[in-house]
């Protein structure tokens, strides 16, 4: 069968069949599906029903879900012990990592009734020890890279609350990596559990992290564990997917080699498969390791403790100079993991040459001097130990100057933004949002994945939705829909220029790709900050948070899908005599439209984890609904909210790749004709 015969029995079921021109065909469905959310107002009070949601339909899935986890609690009994029990179990088995880790870089140990102390490691011995194996791993500019930063953590009086955040991540990675590495070999062995697995690990990639803290908190109690918990639970998912996908991958000659050679299926997997995916494995460790310091703040209030919790406490005081500093602290401490991951990918890629001067063994005694003479001498000279106090710096008075500055002499300025765009824009997009009714939304979502997709999406996606009315969740969820929608369409209209200026101009591409690399590993909750202190608390402080947070993946693919425009086709585009802007309208634009609609879809992913943190600045959507929860301890209520915004985004993730493989299929299928 031919691409472009696939093509078209991908499509049979769809109004595309019909001899209509394409433009024609284009309206019909427009207006059949718009049609389709205003149907039931159609009929008058009739069918108020079908308008909003009677109360006496919602389902109390919250109740039954905090019931159920209170019999967990409380009174169900696994024989030789009760759930509690097993769960505070544990906890404590937890708890002895993380003492550990948290001795060894922070506090120190005490032996005996004697008192006598093992110091800390010294901050001068971690940074010396991190420099010379970056240079041993990686390149001098990696080295020099990992020194600075470390450099700034010691000079702006943040060392012990980094190490205390690197205590706990050095614990949740490596569970994280082995637990999805197990997950991930079952899932690649066993069909069936693959398929059951995989909308739960969409489910948990889409849940805010803020639905897990309650129920952490009736499972392991109060404290840096729980913490723990909630950071393994959110950062397993991309490790169980990348190991699957990366065993498939790997090679069937490879595969039948070890065949051949009569490995057991434990030795194939050991031997063989492991090994050979070992680079793709590693990029699925960056990534747990970049969602466990996602997640050091939220876990903060929950007694974790670190970096995370001076960042809530400067969003707590207002203070943007100090949770600017420790919310760069935390970026800095992602970009040096991030580095090294990569630096140890790289490695295991490529094998280098020893220099016969320096073996192996030579370097390895250098870097561990490097790392314990310091820590010995600490105990004698106070530099090692600690750095001095009357050398810290602090950034923080200049830019709270520098705010207090903004709102004396831009107050106005400011003001007429923000309320002109909110009356004019946001107001009357609300409103729209919350007069459609429910059953409409339910018609247009599932036609359109029916139109997109077939039968089988039409029904998820119509399923998920009204899961938003069945559980009470309507009003909040529309809310959740138009923030996201105006943060988006905002990330789009200016994330795209931009992403044209990276294309055409080299010098411009090298800033901006430095520019949302760093939006892009700052804390969501620094965004926070200015945001509050210069527009105050609202939807509107809420919208240019999300557009400053969710920005860069529109940027991204702009830049990534029209770079990824064959030359070939441009230059038949040229030798057609098509000018530069109709090579760019007909040819690089729609042949990019598919990466970009990916870059749409990751937009709305990070606006919809950025809404979760804007509960935190009085918005009335499901964040708030999930922030109320964890407040008021109802773990149902939190699940139940956060569910909501796994769906939503999930339904908007189904249709935008639905729309994104039939455009594709549609290019192809173009090519091939």
């Amino acid at each position: 069968m031919s691409l472009t015969q696939s093509t078209n029995k991908a499509e049979s079921n769809t109004f595309y069949r019909a001899n209509l021109p394409l433009g024609t065909k284009k309206i019909l469905l427009s207006v059949i599906l718009i049609s389709l959310l205003f149907v039931p107002g159609w009929f008058g009070a009739a069918t108020s029903n079908l308008v909003e949601y009677p109360a006496t339909w919602i389902v109390p899935l919250n109740e039954w879900t905090s019931n159920g986890i209170y019999w967990l609690v409380n009174d169900f009994d696994l024989g030789l012990f009760t759930f509690k029990e097993f769960t505070r179990g544990i906890s404590w088995l937890l708890t002895r990592p993380f003492i550990l880790a948290e001795g060894i870089l922070v506090s120190g140990f005490s032996f005996g009734s004697e008192n006598v102390v093992v110091p800390p490691l010294s901050w001068m011995g971690v940074l010396l020890f991190c420099v010379l194996l970056a240079l041993r791993i990686g390149t001098p500019g990696l080295a020099l890279g990992v020194g600075l930063s470390l450099l700034y953590m010691a000079v702006f009086g943040l060392w012990e609350s980094a190490m205390t955040t690197l205590a706990s991540v050095s614990v949740a990675v490596p569970l994280g990596v082995f637990g999805g590495l197990a997950i991930g070999v079952l899932a690649h062995r066993n069909g069936v559990f693959a398929k059951i697995l995989n909308p739960i690990l969409d489910i948990m990639q889409t849940m805010p992290i803020f639905a897990y803290l309650v129920p952490v908190l009736f499972f392991f109690g109060f404290g840096p564990v729980a913490a723990l918990t909630a950071t393994i639970v959110y950062a397993l998912p991309p490790m169980v997917r990348i190991t699957r996908i990366a065993l498939e991958q790997v090679p069937k000659e490879i595969s039948e080699a070890g065949t051949m050679a009569g490995c057991t299926e434990a030795q194939m997997l050991r031997k063989v498969l492991l090994p050979s995916a070992l680079p793709s494995l590693l990029v699925g460790v960056n990534q747990v390791i970049m969602l466990s310091l996602t997640v050091v703040i939220i876990a903060s209030m929950i007694g974790a403790g670190g970096l995370g919790y001076d960042v809530l406490t400067a969003l707590r005081r207002l203070s943007i100079g100090q949770g600017l500093e420790a919310g760069l602290a935390i970026t800095l401490m992602a970009i040096v993991m991030d580095r090294f991951s990569q630096a140890a990918a790289q490695k295991s890629q490529v094998k280098r040459h020893e220099n016969p001067r320096l073996p192996i063994w030579v370097t390895g005694w250098a870097i561990l001097a490097a790392l314990l003479l310091p820590t010995i001498l600490s105990n004698w000279i106070a530099i090692f130990a600690a750095y001095p106090e009357e050398l810290i710096l602090s950034t923080a008075r200049f830019w709270d100057d520098a705010v207090t500055w903004i709102n004396i002499n831009l107050y106005d300025t400011l003001s007429t933004i923000k309320y002109g765009f909110l009356i004019n824009v946001m107001l009357p997009v609300k409103q729209f949002m919350h007069s459609l009714p429910w059953s409409g939304v339910v018609l247009f979502v599932g036609a359109l994945g029916f139109i997109l997709s077939g039968w089988r999406l039409g029904l998820t996606v119509a399923a998920l939705v009204f899961f938003l009315a069945m559980t009470g969740n309507w009003e909040k969820s529309m809310t959740t829909v138009y923030l996201v929608s105006v943060g988006v369409v905002l990330s789009f209209v200016l994330g795209f220029p931009v992403g044209l200026v990276a294309v055409y101009s080299e010098r411009a591409r090298g800033a901006i790709l430095v520019a949302i690399d760093t939006l892009q590993t700052l804390p969501s909750f620094v965004y926070l900050i200015p945001v509050v202190m210069l527009f105050e608390n609202g939807d509107f402080a809420a919208l240019i948070a999300i557009v400053a947070y969710a920005i860069v993946p529109s940027i991204r693919y702009t830049e990534f899908g029209i770079r990824s425009v064959s030359k070939d086709l441009v230059e038949a585009s040229d030798m057609m005599g098509c000018t530069r802007w109709q090579a760019f309208l007909k040819v690089k634009l729609p042949l990019a439209f598919p990466e970009i609609m990916l870059g749409v879809n990751q937009t709305i992913m990070m606006a919809l984890s950025m809404l979760i943190i804007t509960a935190l600045v009085g918005t009335r959507d499901l964040g708030q609904e999930v922030l109320n929860a964890l407040q008021k301890a109802d773990p149902g209520r939190g699940l139940v909210a956060g569910l909501c915004v796994a769906f939503i985004a999930i339904i908007a993730d189904r249709l935008i790749k639905a729309s994104a493989d039939r455009m594709r299929r549609r290019m192809s299928g173009q090519k091939s004709e």
